[in-house]
């Protein structure tokens, strides 16, 4: 048990360069919060479901992060900072990080059916402060969601979803899973959403430029006594 301990919290510490110390990690309301949902989880797997609840509404006032004590989570599991939401049918993998402020939500089912209602993580996916990724949709082992992205849909594996509604960033995210890459997407000028934009809108105004060459020679053509319409 101590051995796994260390384990996590010096896995803590490759994707956080503030603690200078292993006891200083031991502080942190994400390792708190999801020691906290390994009792809770049990409990409701033994179906005591009250002190589940008691024990998530425990950790809730303690850390500020709300998990719900039928959400699975993996290894090495990492929340930084807190005011997180996980939903009862949340399946989240191993090396996992999530930043502050982060949802992820489910539906309501329209036949009354719980079922599958929450996303689930792969290993390794990194998600954004302020991200919400909603519904029963899968996220592709090593994706990166966007700090305010609001994800739908199926992600992709290894995908950098930005924007409202999320979409895959231009470039291929490949070449970057080696390392890890703190708040879901790189740095980089060549990640920066603004940037994609105004590419996109190059893209655009290019296309539109050919249509308008192509319009104008159009028009130009002789008319029928054989003189060429300028119109």
């Amino acid at each position: 048990m101590f051995q796994r301990l260390t384990t996590y919290l010096d896995s803590i510490r490759a994707r956080d360069p503030a603690p200078r110390s292993r006891a200083e990690i031991l502080l942190y309301p994400g390792v708190w919060a999801l020691g906290y949902h390994r009792i809770a989880n049990r409990l409701f797997r033994a179906r005591w479901f009250f002190l589940a609840r008691l024990v998530n509404h425990w950790s809730r006032w303690m850390t500020g992060i709300d998990i719900h004590p039928g959400a699975s989570i993996g290894r090495n599991f990492f929340i930084d900072h807190g005011f997180v939401v996980i939903g009862e049918t949340a399946d989240i993998g191993n090396d996992v990080t999530i930043y502050q402020c982060v949802t992820l939500g489910g539906t309501s089912p329209d036949n009354g059916v719980g079922g599958k209602r929450h996303p689930t993580l792969r290993d390794g996916v990194i998600i954004g402060s302020g991200a919400q990724v909603l519904g029963p949709i899968d996220v592709g082992a090593r994706a990166r969601i966007g700090a305010n992205a609001v994800v739908t849909k199926d992600v992709p594996e290894g995908a950098v979803m930005v924007g409202i509604p999320a979409k895959p960033t231009l470039i291929e995210a490949q070449a970057w899973q080696r390392e890890f890459v703190p708040y879901g997407t790189p740095c980089s000028e060549m990640f920066d959403p603004s940037t994609q934009k105004l590419e996109l809108m190059r893209c655009e105004i290019e296309t539109l430029r050919k249509r308008l060459d192509a319009m104008i020679e159009a028009k130009a053509e002789p008319d029928n006594e054989g003189r060429r319409n300028l119109g």
